[in-house]
């Protein structure tokens, strides 16, 4: 049983992904994390002030279910099946990150000094958690869909849209940690 408390190849991960991506384009469903929010929003009553909230959302529960059980298996893998917190990255990488204050860096998957609790006391990594929010809730909205649905869903399921998001975020992405990210920290 010690498999299970070690990361999991590329190759035994990848086809159970793509399984499961099979199951869903077969009974005409869409993968996405993000579409939750709107379901979420919608049954706490959003629709009566957006037309964009008014769906039937029971058709979503499914969907619900998914990020219950990832919520689910996140606690169970941090709880249970998780003897060492550190991630392997590059030396350089940790050397990095600690001259930039992230003294957490390279022993924990989560640095400290923005997900610890006394985040919310300290003004720039409040203000940092803030925008950085806002900017990926517009971006997902305005991508339609966010990254798990295009690139999982949408690419497999052979969509242009999906494609072109996915190259967004990748620019995004090298875009934030080579220029802006330097910058706030």
């Amino acid at each position: 049983m010690e498999w299970i408390y070690e990361p999991w190849p590329w190759y035994v991960s990848g086809p159970m992904i793509a399984l499961i991506m099979f199951l869903l384009l077969m009974v005409g469903k869409n993968f996405g994390m993000s579409s939750n929010l709107r379901t979420l929003c919608t049954i706490c009553g959003a629709g009566n002030t957006a037309d964009f909230f008014k769906f039937d959302w029971k058709a979503q529960r499914w969907n619900l279910v998914v990020v219950l059980g990832a919520v689910i298996g996140g606690f169970i893998g941090d709880q249970f099946l998780s003897m060492d917190t550190a991630v392997a990255i590059n030396p350089e990488t940790v050397s990095d990150l600690k001259s930039l204050g992230f003294e957490s860096a390279g022993t924990a998957y989560m640095p400290f000094e923005l997900f610890d609790i006394s985040a919310f006391t300290d003004v720039k990594s409040l203000a940092v958690l803030t925008i950085g929010g806002l900017l990926v809730g517009f971006g997902t909205r305005y991508a339609g869909g966010c990254t798990s649905g295009h690139a999982i869903s949408g690419l497999s399921d052979l969509q242009l849209p999906s494609l072109i998001a996915v190259i967004g975020f990748f620019i995004g992405g090298l875009t934030m940690i080579h220029f802006i990210y330097p910058l706030i920290f």
